[in-house]
């Protein structure tokens, strides 16, 4: 007898998380965190070279 076994593909399937969507909630917060670093950063660079 050749039967053929049935594959149910209904509900088994699953998205593949997106990178992209796991990180834009934080955006909002880092980017002015990350930005005032970076101008404290420079400050004293050039406060120390001058």
């Amino acid at each position: 007898m050749s039967t053929t076994p049935v594959t149910q593909t209904h509900g088994t399937e699953h998205e593949a998380a997106d990178p992209v969507e796991a990180v834009v909630h934080v955006v909002p917060v880092v980017l002015p965190v990350v930005g005032g670093l970076l101008m404290f950063l420079l400050a004293f660079i050039a406060i120390y070279v001058a």
